[in-house]
């Protein structure tokens, strides 16, 4: 009898145990890409984001939805991943079978980002970046386990793939690898509120970005 388990459920052990999902220790994003400079006009941009979240911080808890609306989805703008090849895609069903345990996982990512060139190819399509949001009350890590289930379907048609939690003010990145057995790796915190790690966010975001090209190479 298969056994019918919420993604949203999950703690670290879970996927460790039914995915096989093993963690890797260590690691900056200067191991992945190289941080590009922002322009004055991202840094202003940026900046004017940061103000925003912050003004709505201070009145009190900012709901999972305001967090997508005032951070995520401004920040994703600004880092290019409107811009075609890209697509966005919210709110899409996931379901994972596990075959060892007889078991199936379900769940609703909130943001995945692909590259998509062309509506005919959406069989080859390359999965950039899966989001997972909550709430500015929680913490960012409580999305881990989720995040991770939801990223680790994409190592099924890809070596890789980047995964982000956040809860509007901290951002926390995860790299997932096909492997036997697949491993992932935590990034260092990065910040929306404060200057230097909003920064270093902003530029994280254009380099992930920017591997919708490797897609090309993988075809």
């Amino acid at each position: 009898m298969t056994q019918n388990l919420e993604a949203s459920q999950l703690s670290l052990n879970d996927v460790r145990r039914l995915l096989k999902l093993e963690r890797q220790t260590g690691g900056s994003f200067t191991d992945f890409f190289s941080l590009e400079p922002l322009t004055d006009f991202e840094q202003q941009e940026l900046l004017q984001i940061s103000n925003d979240f912050w003004r709505y911080l201070e009145v009190g808890k900012v709901s999972e939805e305001l967090v997508k609306f005032l951070s995520l989805s401004p920040l994703m703008r600004l880092t290019g991943f409107f811009k075609v090849p890209v697509v966005l895609t919210m709110e899409d069903s996931i379901p994972i079978e596990v075959e060892d345990e007889d078991t199936l996982i379900k769940g609703r990512l909130d943001i995945l980002a692909v590259n998509q060139p062309d509506a005919e190819l959406a069989a080859a399509q390359f999965w950039i970046l899966v989001v997972e949001a909550k709430n500015s009350a929680i913490d960012s890590w409580a999305g881990l386990p989720q995040l991770l289930t939801y990223a680790f379907k994409s190592l099924q048609q890809q070596p890789s793939v980047w995964g982000l939690t956040t809860n509007g003010r901290n951002y926390q990145f995860v790299h997932l690898t096909r492997g036997n057995p697949c491993t992932y790796q935590i990034l260092p915190e990065l910040n929306l509120i404060d200057k230097g790690r909003s920064i270093e966010l902003a530029q994280v975001l254009k380099a992930i970005c920017k591997l919708q090209n490797v897609q090309l190479q993988l075809a």
